[in-house]
């Protein structure tokens, strides 16, 4: 479609078929995305990218690096992993071991493809100090065209992935009247030292490291476009003065599933709702 209301009425029709038992909400894809943070001077900073106008989800929103879990994401094997054993971050996840394995590989593997951080290293004590030379960049972009999968890459270089360097954040779901649908796990990490985030194009036209409240007042001007799940994470990220806080609060962090629903309200209008407002139907598992 090719305006917002062109959109906005062919969610509202959508919503009127699901109502209507006439279509059935799209199965979203797993996916991982990683709040990636680095101390400002007045306080902690969020990286954050604009998607382009031409991508078909999202277009013109400003999000976190993220995607869609490879099915070779899980293909890693522990001995090129470090940090707490996948089980546990299934725990964490609320998913199988596999799933668990492969979203925080996907973490990892997104963050690189759309920063050029990467969360790993050749062993548990160090991590990789610099990926802008011209091998890290085709690697880079194998890993998006999926001629190379990041456990054939950790391999290579002889590296492992470093889960500890990840913590589990939120976990939430695309309406089920999207056609687009993701079920995203949220992770924070702090912004290796010694590495530095590079604008690489390709899905985004513009990347910016910015305080959470500044994001957030981009938003409300009208500046910035974020969507629920972003808007969301940079309001609970102002609650903190420092990286550390945030990694510290998100070792005990209850991760709970967030599904926003579309309905009608008594005058036909749609509302917008997620699970703790009121009016928030229930009965849909989504």
């Amino acid at each position: 479609m090719s305006n917002p209301s062109e959109m906005f009425a062919g969610l509202i029709d959508t919503l009127r078929k699901l109502n209507a038992g006439e279509v059935q909400p799209v199965e979203p894809r797993h996916a991982a995305t990683v709040v990636m943070l680095r101390d400002g001077a007045e306080g902690p900073e969020v990286y954050l990218l604009r998607r382009a106008a031409s991508m078909a989800f999202a277009a013109g929103a400003f999000v976190f690096p993220g995607g869609s879990v490879d099915l070779r994401d899980a293909d890693l094997g522990d001995e090129a992993w470090v940090g707490r054993a996948p089980s546990e971050w299934a725990a964490d996840l609320s998913c199988d071991e596999p799933l668990a394995r492969a979203l925080v590989c996907a973490a990892v593997r997104e963050t690189f493809e759309e920063s050029g951080v990467l969360l790993a290293g050749p062993d548990a004590s160090a991590v990789v100090e610099d990926t802008s030379g011209d091998d890290w960049e085709a690697d880079r972009l194998a890993l998006i065209d999926r001629s190379l999968s990041l456990a054939e890459m950790m391999r290579r270089r002889g590296l492992v992935v470093r889960a500890d360097l990840l913590r589990a954040w939120t976990h939430w779901l695309t309406p089920e009247v999207e056609s687009r649908r993701f079920d995203t796990r949220f992770f924070v990490a702090a912004l290796p030292e010694g590495q530095r985030t590079r604008d690489v194009g390709g899905e985004a036209d513009r990347v910016a490291w910015m305080r959470p409240d500044a994001a957030l007042a981009g938003n409300e001007r009208g500046e910035m476009m974020l969507m629920p799940p972003t808007l969301a994470s940079l309001r609970d990220l102002t609650a903190y003065g420092s990286v550390d806080e945030v990694l510290g609060a998100a070792a005990s962090r209850n991760v709970t599933r967030i599904l926003p629903k579309l309905i009608f309200d008594e005058n036909d209008n749609v509302k917008f709702l997620l699970p703790h407002e009121p009016g928030y139907p229930q009965d849909v598992a989504g």
